[in-house]
């Protein structure tokens, strides 16, 4: 609740109101992605009346099914939910169509008492609000749902919280959803790349996901924020972006480089870096997954012979899925080395060539989940 304003009386509730409208706004704006954005909302919703639970649905870019993208509360449990939470509401739900035919948010004290709100009570809800939320066309993109286990008649107040809160959430909604789809047809495009590098360098083929998804668990270990997660990602998909500048006779050849030819080899981290830095968008800590991927713990790495934690979070953990693929992974010059014969090289590399810290995690890790 906001805190009480000196000279103000219960006149200026509203006031109250639209310095909370102000401060949801704020969040949002500065939210990482959609579903944080949104958790004010509903966690102001489920604070300031007598719902349990709100959750905010979202439809799929076919518009075929809404799925939960961040909830607040208590929510329901059961099979039923369980099938709502994995597979999301049907977009010709009867609530969902009388969203699309409202402009306003729908209320119900009894959702056995509508048809529209009847389906609730399989999940144990009693009472529901409902409010849209629209693109610029007018077109149903999502809805913010709130509710009750028992018995309640929603009350002026709460509608009018409810009305307010969850228009201008709606509002900013739009444009979060749109930002989103551009920054996954972004990221499409970068993976895309990335592949496409595959395609030239056949040895490889796979290399790209295989290293993004071992890259990303290491993410969940670790417990990094959205954004880390991102730019490790965007990273490991553009990391050796710099070998397209690489001609075949040394990309493509079959036995040991000589030194000239690993000068070449090695420029594609400077030619990476340039690429990269052509694109704005790219978040710093992608582009340094790019610059230091081969960088090394004791300072041997190149190009810029970076040592401990000079190395990026993200560069040093990426180090390790890359090293670990390519040794798993067949090549022209060399067999592909077993799973455990990988661990036991990481393992040995710890503190020269790795942090040892993320080593034993990204130990841990593979062992657990391989």
């Amino acid at each position: 609740m906001l805190d009480t304003v000196p000279g103000l009386t219960m006149h200026d509730d509203r006031y109250r109101a639209a310095q909370a409208i102000v401060d949801l706004t704020r969040l949002a704006l500065a939210a990482p992605d959609l579903p944080t954005a949104i958790e004010p909302t509903l966690k102001k919703l489920v604070g300031d009346t007598a719902a349990e639970g709100a959750a905010f649905f979202q439809a799929d870019t076919h518009d075929v099914r809404f799925h939960v993208r961040s909830a607040w509360g208590a929510m329901p449990t059961g099979e039923v939910m369980a099938a709502v939470a994995a597979h999301g509401l049907p977009a010709d739900a009867p609530l969902l169509g009388a969203l699309r035919a409202s402009e306003a948010p729908l209320f119900f004290d009894d959702v056995t008492a509508h048809r529209v709100s009847a389906g609730m009570a399989a999940l144990g809800v009693a009472s529901l609000a409902a409010a849209p939320v629209r693109d610029a066309e007018g077109r149903l993109v999502g809805a913010f749902l709130m509710h009750t286990f028992g018995a309640h008649a929603w009350t002026a107040p709460e509608a009018e919280l409810f009305g307010m809160v969850s228009g201008t959430a709606a509002a900013l909604v739009g444009r979060l959803a749109a930002e989103e789809e551009a920054l996954d047809a972004r990221e499409a495009a970068l993976r895309a790349l990335g592949l496409a590098l595959e395609a030239r360098d056949a040895e490889t083929s796979g290399h790209t996901d295989h290293v993004t998804r071992l890259a990303q668990r290491m993410a969940r270990r670790l417990d990094l924020d959205p954004a880390a997660r991102k730019a490790l990602r965007w990273g490991a998909y553009l990391h050796d972006v710099g070998k397209i500048a690489v001609p075949d006779a040394v990309l493509l050849k079959p036995g040991p480089l000589d030194a000239d030819e690993w000068a070449v080899m090695r420029s594609h981290v400077e030619s990476g870096c340039r690429f990269a830095h052509s694109l704005a968008f790219l978040p710093e800590g992608a582009l340094d997954v790019i610059a230091q991927h081969h960088e090394r713990w004791d300072g041997s790495g190149y190009p810029g012979r970076l040592r401990e934690e000079e190395i990026s979070l993200g560069a040093r953990v990426f180090a390790l899925c890359d090293v670990y693929d390519a040794l798993v992974s067949e090549r022209p010059y060399k067999r592909a080395w077993t799973h455990e014969a990988a661990l036991r090289e990481i393992g040995a590399q710890a503190g020269r060539q790795f942090d040892p810290a993320l080593a034993r995690v990204f130990l841990d890790v593979v062992s657990a989940e391989a």
